[in-house]
């Protein structure tokens, strides 16, 4: 293997461990403010957002289609249904709006 590639290895690895490494390191004596936590705690939902919503608005060839399949999906998780049927859920979502046109 090429030196070069090693090196980039390595250095991808330090940058992956490191954000992961230093608040265990340096955070485990200290607790974080209440309303930091509380920030933190809405992070994931934040980033899952931003990274699905614009994916649905283009998934099909419609924009009104994957809207249709996007808010079927949101109101079957909304209701706690299992995930599998979400997802058919906005797969049919998907197919009807198709069907009549959309």
């Amino acid at each position: 293997m090429n030196k070069q590639v090693l090196l980039l290895i390595f250095g991808m690895a330090l940058v992956t461990y490191l954000p992961r490494l230093l608040p265990l390191v340096f955070g485990l004596s200290r607790a974080l403010p209440s309303w930091l936590k509380r920030f933190l705690s809405f992070v994931p939902y934040a980033l899952l957002s931003a990274l699905i919503f614009p994916e649905i608005l283009y998934s099909t060839g419609s924009v009104a289609s994957a809207v249709a399949g996007g808010l079927v999906a949101l109101v079957l998780a909304f209701y706690r249904v299992n995930l599998f049927l979400v997802v058919i859920g906005g797969i049919a979502g998907v197919i009807f709006i198709q069907l009549l046109g959309g």
